[in-house]
């Protein structure tokens, strides 16, 4: 089996264990993997519980199909993340049913309930709402990506990377599991968080158990821009937050002298 089948054979067994484990259900879910200047992303509109090799759509890496496949409407959210993420090989997006139901609550996953999830999870925050397969979600899903792993969309689902996907599913699978025993300590009346020397502790056997830190690329700044505006319109200017600061202060020293 060379490369491209196994890729496509991981795909297909990762979208039946996401469907047998009710993280996904209907046409709901997408995968990728990333191989050097090529991404595979799951097909639009098909069950990823009856997924066959040959749908997989191979694309580059900007998410435009090269083979004249449908590639997922979601394939935006994947993209913005291999560009901020040099480390990641794969990415699983789902909809678990109780980590969605923190992410509609607007409850991160950010308590160190279980040693397993400090570990392979780390911190699960929740990001802003963008409309699915836009760029307003894609742009939220790489501003968070390189502070975690996994990440809570709000009224959304859930999304999880890793070095493989193997990697990525597991810590799908793993964060609705931690998702359900926060659910079920709350409804008992009590969280039991792990001291904070014992989560140093496991921070720091991330790394030699498999799990490294992100390793993350500098998120684009945008230059200063003049805009034409429509004929007879006024120009408009387009500043980064520190420009319009360090902008403000040299008029406040201007105004005082």
């Amino acid at each position: 089996m060379n490369g491209s089948d196994r890729i496509r054979a991981d795909m297909v067994e990762v979208g039946r264990r996401l469907y047998a484990r009710r993280l996904i259900g209907g046409n709901e879910g997408n995968i990728s993997v990333r191989d050097g200047s090529v991404l595979y992303v799951t097909p639009a509109a098909v069950c990823k519980g009856f997924l066959a090799p040959e749908c997989i759509v191979r694309t580059d890496l900007e998410g435009r199909p090269l083979d004249g496949g449908r590639a997922s409407t979601e394939v935006l959210m994947h993209t913005a993340v291999y560009r901020r993420r040099s480390d990641v090989g794969a990415v699983v997006h789902a909809h678990p049913p109780t980590a969605t139901g923190f992410a509609v609550a607007g409850i991160p996953l950010d308590r160190p309930l279980t040693a397993e999830a400090v570990v392979t999870l780390g911190v699960v925050p929740v990001i802003p709402y963008g409309t699915p397969s836009t760029s307003e979600l894609a742009d939220n899903v790489g501003r968070a990506i390189c502070e975690a792993q996994t990440l809570l969309l709000a009224n959304h689902g859930a999304l999880s990377v890793g070095v493989d996907l193997y990697q990525a599913w597991e810590r799908m699978e793993t964060l609705e599991q931690v998702a359900r025993v926060a659910l079920v300590a709350r409804l008992l009346g009590r969280e039991g968080h792990l001291p904070a020397a014992d989560v140093e502790r496991l921070a720091a056997m991330r790394e030699p158990a498999g799990y490294p830190p992100p390793v993350c690329a500098p998120e684009p700044r945008p230059s200063p821009t003049l805009a034409a505006g429509a004929e007879g319109g006024p120009a408009r200017f387009s500043l980064s937050r520190e420009e319009l600061v360090r902008l403000l202060a040299e008029a406040i020293e201007r105004f005082r002298t």
